[in-house]
């Protein structure tokens, strides 16, 4: 998908405003000899923008703005390395409130409904940023923030909320505890706006089931205001995301090149407004495809199909490299498998080598020994390589109110 003649015009004024800046990108555009973008090869060859150089701007580098014109900061949630910190205006906070409210009317929610909120409030952009949509749109927010699974439940049923906003680790664990509860007709819920991370359809189905609703994908990133830039409709075709703030491009993750829409690869955004922290090609490490056609919806937005994984989330064992989204296809074909699983990755010393084990929760209809034999074939045969392999039962397994870390590495620590 090429740059708008429009869309060109904005990016030429944000490179501009870079240049004119004393910011991180400002001066790296100045020693690059970067004067401006009037067409799509000019905007190829800008360099894109990683992680690591916010980082290096720390704390405030990559503000690209008078200080006074900053009205917040927030962080990303990563716990490792230095922070990333991303200045806004009043503009930027407003123009993200008005594409989170309209994620909320895309998936059908009204200035009738009542949001309960539980996503962390704080640096993490995620709790305020559902509020804000929440308050744009006219509905009414219930913030309660993550945990206090208890007061979630007396919330949702004294509130009678309609509509639950989580990651969907801790939709999960609200979707099993009303089931154990049997406090499925007394709530009123009736759609979920879930975010964060990668989810499996065997945990859609459990979430969807547990609590009753119709779920809808949220997406976004800190370092491109927060979530709520891409949402999916009720036609369930992709994620529509709004390209008269962003401009979206797929790229091999490889050799950093654009991929025809359709193709597979990294997303890669332009923020086209953003004013205090704009970013220009922006790696997000995240992998998805842009679809072609029009929705069947009828909106014009363009869609990003569901995101598939992380182009930096691999890891190896053995001399395999491996994907979490691979372990999850797997675990799809074996009767009684749960979305829940966790991989422990060690170094066996006494045998120098490499020791994977693989912890699934399983349902107590079916045997754990015949599905850990199952899981163990499907492993050598799709993947190539054998771990250990343990069923455990639902519930075994630790819930999250954030991201579930799925892969813990001990080598080298």
């Amino acid at each position: 998908m090429k740059l708008t003649e429009q869309q060109l015009k904005q990016v030429d004024r944000q490179v501009k405003r870079l240049l004119a800046s004393d910011s991180y990108y400002g001066k790296k555009y100045r020693e690059l000899g970067i004067t401006g973008v009037t067409s799509q090869e000019d905007f190829e060859k800008l360099p894109f923008s990683e992680k690591n150089d916010l980082r290096n701007a720390y704390p405030l580098g990559i503000m690209a703005c008078d200080e006074k014109d900053i009205v917040r900061i927030h962080s990303s949630s990563g716990t490792t390395g230095t922070p990333v910190i991303i200045p806004y205006t009043a503009k930027d906070v407003d123009d993200w409130a008005i594409m989170f409210a309209r994620c909320y009317e895309t998936a059908g929610i009204t200035n009738e409904d009542r949001i309960q909120i539980t996503p962390g409030y704080g640096l993490w952009t995620a709790g305020i940023g559902f509020q804000a949509g929440c308050e744009k749109l006219g509905a009414m927010a219930i913030p309660m923030g993550p945990g206090n699974t208890e007061k979630q439940l007396r919330m949702m049923i004294d509130l009678q909320s309609t509509v639950i906003t989580a990651t969907s680790s801790y939709a999960l664990l609200l979707a099993e505890e009303v089931e154990k509860r049997g406090l499925k007709d007394k709530i009123a819920l009736k759609k979920g706006v879930i975010g964060s991370e990668r989810w499996s359809d065997a945990m859609r189905r459990r979430i969807r089931e547990g609590l009753g609703i119709e779920l809808y994908d949220i997406y976004g990133l800190t370092e491109i205001y927060g979530p709520g830039i891409a949402v999916n409709c009720s036609c369930n075709s992709g994620m529509h995301y709004w390209d008269d703030y962003l401009y979206i491009e797929i790229i091999d993750p490889i050799t950093g090149k654009p991929v025809p829409d359709g193709e597979p690869g990294e997303i890669v955004i332009t923020t086209l407004v953003k004013e205090g922290a704009p970013l220009l090609r922006f790696r997000t490490h995240d992998l998805s495809r842009i679809i072609p056609g029009k929705c069947a919806c009828g909106r014009s937005y363009p869609r990003l199909d569901m995101i598939q994984g992380r182009s930096d989330d691999m890891f190896k064992v053995r001399g395999v490299n491996m994907f979490p989204s691979q372990v999850e296809d797997l675990l799809k074909l074996v009767d009684g498998a749960s979305s829940e699983y966790t991989i422990t990755i060690a170094r066996d010393e006494d045998h120098n080598k490499d020791v994977m084990l693989l912890t699934v929760e399983g349902e107590g209809r079916v045997d754990f020994n015949e599905m850990s034999k199952q899981i163990l074939d499907l492993f050598k045969s799709m993947i190539g390589m054998t771990p250990k392999v343990i069923v455990v039962p639902i519930g075994t397994l630790p819930r999250s109110e954030k991201k579930t870390k799925r892969v813990v590495d001990y080598r080298g620590v």
